[in-house]
This record gives structure tokens, sequence and C-alpha cells, in this order.
């Protein structure tokens, strides 16, 4: 019998980063927008998206990638003893 080596994380680990890197990804691009320059006030850096929306999408990412790295894989062992 050969046995599987037994990784940190499984299959759902990697799916949660994954979905996890996006919503953060997501949430600098809501971030983005004109800047203001020397000669033109640009009110929008001061918009609800950018200032509140934005960096609670990143925060709910970032928690969300926590989850996803202290989230223990399920062990196939424990799984067909309870079956």
């Amino acid at each position: 019998m050969a046995d599987k080596q037994k990784f940190a994380f499984d299959k759902m680990n990697f799916i949660l980063l994954a979905i996890g890197m996006a919503v953060i990804i997501l949430g600098f691009l809501l971030m983005t927008g004109p800047s203001s320059t020397d000669t033109m006030f640009e009110p929008d850096i001061f918009s609800v998206r950018r200032i509140k929306v934005a960096p609670a999408v990143c925060f709910f990412g970032f928690i969300f990638m926590i989850y996803a790295v202290m989230r223990k894989p399920k062990d196939k062992n424990t799984e067909e003893s309870t079956k």
C-alpha cells in the first residue's frame, strides 16, 4: 500500500485562498479612481466607495483568507469511519 503524502492544505483550502485573494483584489480595485493634482482638486477621493466600501471589502477578504489557512482538512479515515 502506498501512503498518500499528507499536506497541510487540501483542494478546498486552495479554492478558499483563491476566493479570498480575488476579494482582496476587488477591494483594491474599488479604491482606484482619479487623483487630485496640484492644479485641480478631485472630490471623488472622498467618495463612500473609496473610503468605506473598499477597505471593508479588503478586510473581509483578509478575514476569509485567515479562515482558509486555519481550516483543517477533512481526514479521509475519519470520514469513512463515520459512515
